[in-house]
């Protein structure tokens, strides 16, 4: 159940008991400083002694050494740390507090923080990491103190755990109970997923901030988690694994690569989840209909125990996960799943909606961007991930016009989606967060995002620096002495500039954005000349000489226009504008479906705006992270170029057995399944009979692309009536389809399509349901009129105002006669004969003519 909805079911349940100025920094002045304190630096960890560790070819560097200059990026880290600072500890505190039986007199937050939630905690964990990574970075002494603050507020909880009850190094806002439940088989709401929160937030506060007692508090932990899963026998160990629990392998990985505790590794192990693992380490994608952001925190977790233990098996895991998720699972901003659940592998037209794109989804497939390029810079493509979803959703997911930087939840793709502020108690999809009464998993992950940006700017090895992002920024390479600046207003352009203050010999690593186009040349000059490096897209260029002191690296990225098809509906695409995917802006007025637009009605307007011709009027396009607070469109439907054939695919079923063939070789053939088989047909051939119980049968999947208009005929006989069967039902799943029904509970026959994201379907209602047990034709045309169904050859129901297209039925993944896309409803009880698919919408006489037996139009 998606968590939203858990939360919305009841299922919550009691488990026991000074801002920082925007000041923005002129280009080529000095970074206004902030206030610091010294941060101590960590522990320095032992070695972990796992035999064949896979030690990182990258080194990262500590948030300290990259310093933001102004730009869409530090304004979004400010409001940020607005809110870190504004958040008031003792109410973040007060359930923690209560839960070991210390007074607390602090208000409760509310939302998912609420006192009767179980999931209350989690955000202290986001909190512990936001606030060390932000004061990591800018060395500011109140998030700094509150850190503190809240650390040894929490190390007293700890201590106080077994005097209330619970196991020794027991940390949480909730009872123990909870983990009683989930070790039993029970459902309760993800409580070890609060347990990762608070574990990495203490990694980060040592780690960041050089917080000891941190570290303590996170050994503490640790021997908890050891106390309570080494007990449990393999088989059970798996069953609880089925509970949301975040990163625990990765979090306890993490520990390992600190403490060099041979435990820690072990525990981490414990969280690895064999249905899972186990098709990913054979290369097999079974995402589809799982809990994407519960998987993506076990991967990340998984890159995690590759770089602690050196096996093949980890990487596996993590990098086909990876190629799975950005090339079969993604949309073109970056994001993945539909109300929080992958799809089928590319299904991405055909699944869209205001809850599409989870944003903690894309906080995790940076997470794990990042940890495989590290150990494997050979792949670039991990780089141009994080760029392009932090350009096109994660700089997004927060309003620009609020103080505290509040966020979405969801970054929807459905044509009625708006990023907006909350209208009443329950946030819809696109609402954004609040102070103290939302706290879902977005606005925890957010306190980490927008607190990061510097962690990936730079990277390096000895004598090279790797120049990742685009970000504003000056770069304090101690050990080579020098400081690499880094000035641009990239994405509004592609003008580059690092400028070196020091001198020596070393090299920089300059990545070429794989969405560069190659017709045109990326420029790269030292001091304003070419150096005559080959620069090739998705690829790093070295530049590599003695430095001196203000010599300046040039970079110009030319950026392009670029329409992206969907993979599963090539007329159904994004425009983005080099980096930037461009949305079209609707204000309050939503369009009801994709609408189809002529790409070359495209026009520059100004900046990066452009304009788009829709339904006759001209749209304002933007980069979809500056449009805000009024209804978007992403997607939009594109006219294939080439004329569609006339005849797609007809079957006659006249083979005494086995599959069907298409007449022509047009199409593959058509696979009965067990409950369907041959029966006598209308006129002396053969039909195909169905039990009513599973049989139907598999046309082959993409019919219907690329069509403007179409026709379906077919011939029909319902030997038991039954609401909701299906004549035909093309595609890809419950919410995107077009199908024909013999009856509806209005009793007539109806053809209804529909893509995700649409709020209703469009369809037209035949005058009658047709009859039992006779031989019926029906088919229906969809063109420029809008939709005809016809019955024996006769008019016999009509929408002239459908909002669909037929292009955006598309390639269709599941094309059945006898069975619906919706596994609930019933299967056809009777049989079928001469289905025929045209890329024609047929006129009334072709239609009666295919009823006679007489058409011969097309061939």
């Amino acid at each position: 159940m998606a968590r939203r909805r858990f939360l919305q079911a009841g299922a919550a349940l009691a488990a026991g008991g000074a801002v920082l100025p925007l000041v923005p920094t002129a280009a080529g002045a000095a970074t206004t400083p902030v206030p610091t304190t010294p941060v101590p630096a960590p522990t320095a960890p032992g070695a972990p002694a796992a035999a064949g560790r896979a030690a990182p070819k990258l080194s990262a560097r500590a948030l300290k050494d990259v310093q933001l200059l102004d730009s869409r990026y530090r304004q979004n880290m400010r409001r940020t740390a607005a809110y870190l600072a504004f958040v008031d500890p003792d109410r973040m505190l007060h359930t923690f507090r209560t839960n070991v039986g210390l007074p607390s007199t602090a208000e409760p937050c509310g939302g998912w923080e609420a006192p009767d939630v179980q999931l209350r905690g989690h955000s202290m964990g986001h909190l512990l990491s936001g606030l060390a990574l932000s004061a990591g970075n800018t060395g500011d002494a109140a998030l700094i103190a509150k850190s503190r603050y809240l650390v040894s507020s929490l190390a007293e909880c700890q201590a106080a755990s077994p005097a209330a009850g619970f196991t020794p190094g027991y940390l949480s806002a909730f009872g123990e109970q909870a983990f009683v439940d989930i070790e039993n088989g029970r459902n309760v709401w993800a409580p070890y997923y609060t347990i990762h929160k608070i574990l990495a937030g203490m990694i980060d506060q040592y780690l960041h901030l050089g917080n000891e007692q941190a570290l303590e508090v996170a050994r503490g932990i640790a021997s908890w988690v050891d106390a309570r899963t080494s007990v449990l026998p393999r088989p059970q160990l798996q069953t609880m694994l089925k509970i949301e629990f975040g990163g625990m392998n990765e979090s306890l990985a993490d520990l390992y690569a600190i403490t060099a505790d041979p435990l820690h590794l072990t525990l981490a192990q414990r969280f690895d989840e064999d249905v899972l693992f186990d098709p990913l380490a054979a290369r097999t994608d079974t995402l589809a209909g799982r809990h994407a952001n519960t998987d993506l925190a076990k991967i990340v977790g998984a890159a995690a125990e590759w770089e602690m233990t050196g096996e093949a098996r980890y990487r596996t895991i993590a990098t086909y996960f990876w190629d799975q998720v950005v090339r079969h699972h993604s949309y073109v901003i970056g994001g993945n799943s539909n109300a929080e659940f992958f799809g089928e592998p590319d299904q991405v037209a055909s699944f869209l909606g205001e809850n599409s794109c989870e944003n903690c989804n894309t906080y995790n497939m940076i997470k794990l961007s990042r940890r495989l390029f590290l150990m494997d810079p050979s792949r670039t493509e991990y780089v141009d991930y994080i760029e392009w979803s932090l350009l096109n959703q994660m700089l997004g997911e927060q309003d620009p016009d609020s103080a505290h930087g509040f966020v979405t939840y969801y970054t929807g793709l459905a044509s009625t989606a708006r990023r907006k502020v909350k209208e009443g108690l329950e946030a819809a999809p696109g609402s954004y967060s609040s102070d103290y009464d939302n706290f879902s998993c977005d606005h925890g992950t957010a306190m980490e995002t927008h607190s990061k940006f510097a962690d990936s700017v730079w990277f390096t090895q000895p004598g090279i620096a790797w120049l990742n992002l685009f970000v504003p920024s000056e770069f304090d390479w101690t050990e080579q002495g020098v400081r690499l600046r880094v000035d641009t207003a990239f994405p509004t352009n592609g003008r580059i500039t690092v400028t070196v203050t020091g001198s020596g010999r070393f090299a920089v690593k300059v990545r070429i954005p794989a969405w560069v186009s190659r017709k045109r040349s990326v420029g790269l000059t030292v001091n304003g000349r070419s150096t005559g490096i080959r620069v090739t897209p998705g690829s790093y260029a070295t530049v590599d000489r003695q430095w001196r002191s203000g010599d300046r690296i040039g970079l110009d990225l030319p950026m392009d226009i670029a329409w992206l098809p969907a993979p599963d509906n090539a007329a159904v695409q994004a425009v983005a504008y080099g980096p930037l995917v461009l949305a079209g802006r609707f204000g309050d007025n939503p369009t009801p479906a994709i609408p189809v637009v002529a790409p070359t009605s495209l026009r520059r307007a100004s900046g990066n705006d452009f304009t788009l011709s829709v339904a006759g009027r001209s749209v304002r396009l933007s980069p979809f992270m500056d449009v805000h607070h009024e209804n978007y469109q992403v997607y939009w439907c594109v006219p294939p170029r080439s004329s569609a054939p006339k005849v797609v695919a007809a079957y006659g079923f006249d083979e005494a057995d086995g599959p069907a063939k298409e007449a022509k070789g047009r199409a593959g053939a058509a696979i009965l399944r067990p409950g369907a088989t041959r029966t006598a047909g209308r006129s002396g051939g053969r039909a195909v009979v169905m039990d009513g119980v599973a049989g139907h049968v598999e046309l082959p999947a993409g019919l219907p692309k690329g069509l403007s208009e179409l026709t379906v005929s077919v011939w029909a006989r319902v030997d038991t009536i039954a609401n909701s069967a299906r004549v035909f039902d093309l595609g890809f799943n419950v919410n995107s389809y077009f199908f024909l029904t013999p009856r509806t509970g209005l009793n007539k026959a109806r053809a209804a399509l529909k893509l995700s994201g649409m709020e209703a379907e469009d369809f037209i209602d035949a005058a009658v349901a047709l009859p039992q047990g006779a031989w019926t034709h029906v088919a229906v045309t969809l063109g420029k009129d809008g939709g005809k169904f016809y019955v024996d050859g006769v008019l016999s129901g009509s929408n002239p105002a459908l909002q669909m297209s037929p292009l955006l039925i598309g390639a269709t993944q599941h094309n059945y006669l006898g069975r619906s896309q919706n596994r609930k409803h019933p299967y056809l009880h009777g049989a079928v004969d001469d289905f025929r698919l045209f890329g024609v919408a047929l006129g009334a006489k072709d239609i009666a003519a295919l009823h006679a037996g007489t058409f011969t139009r097309y061939r």
